[in-house]
């Protein structure tokens, strides 16, 4: 039909909306499946990538030049390490990983076998943003802890992460979204996802309404995580 419309009991609706209303109706497990694993990979890798960037992140500040734990030369090479693992793009590290994935989980292919590179990649983000949140603690704040008898551990966990928690959920937000581009990476190398659906499907057999169902799916995802993680840094923000 002209203007790449169909003709329905509706009227026109733009070809586009067809197809993607065919592949929901046709493909609809599939793309379920692949949500459903995209949301694993992006889940699991954000866990740990917290795990390990927030006490990275922290050791980064507090071992600074005249901060509560001063350690200069540890801490340029802790420096060093998350700025090496920043510079590296994810498809080479996905790549170079593949042993030690290969040792971790079994296999360097699937979905399990993304969680580690992914993990890996988002680490040094996660620890530079808590950093970044960390040093916007008052440091009158910090040093009147310390005037107060309290231990570095006790400054770490009861004045810098509670005051800079609505910072810190914010970067992870931002960590978690780009987890969500790394994973449709991931995806088409085999480590399955909504990635992995788009490239199958959609590019190698051209379903251009699958295509279009993994891109609307995917930018949903990322607008929902920055929605939540918004929401939740605005109530801890008790300023």
């Amino acid at each position: 039909m002209p203007g790449g419309s169909t003709l329905t009991a509706a009227g026109f609706v733009p070809a586009p909306l067809v197809e993607l209303l065919a592949a929901l109706t046709e493909y609809g497990p599939d793309i379920v499946e692949a949500t459903g694993q995209t949301l694993y990979m992006v889940g699991l890798a954000i866990l740990f990538a917290t795990l390990a960037g927030v006490p990275i992140g922290t050791l980064l500040v507090v071992m600074d030049r005249g901060h509560i734990a001063a350690f200069p030369p540890l801490r340029a090479l802790l420096a060093f390490v998350v700025n090496t693992g920043r510079s590296v793009p994810f498809i080479i590290l996905l790549i170079a990983l593949a042993p030690f994935t290969r040792l971790l989980v079994g296999t360097s292919l699937g979905t399990a076998a993304a969680v580690p590179p992914m993990a890996v990649a988002a680490t040094p983000l996660v620890a530079r943003v808590v950093e970044t949140a960390l040093r916007e603690v008052d440091r009158g704040t910090i040093d009147a802890a310390v005037a107060m008898g309290a231990t570095p551990w006790q400054v770490v966990t009861k004045v810098l992460l509670p005051e800079a928690l609505p910072a810190v959920v914010l970067g992870v937000t931002i960590a978690t979204v780009g987890l969500i581009e790394f994973s449709a990476v991931a995806g088409a190398v085999g480590g399955g996802g909504l990635g992995d659906l788009a490239f199958r499907m959609g590019y190698q057999r051209w379903e251009a309404g699958v295509l279009l169902a993994c891109v609307v799916l995917l930018v949903a995802l990322v607008q929902l995580v920055q929605w939540t993680g918004e929401s939740l840094a605005r109530r801890l923000n008790h300023r």
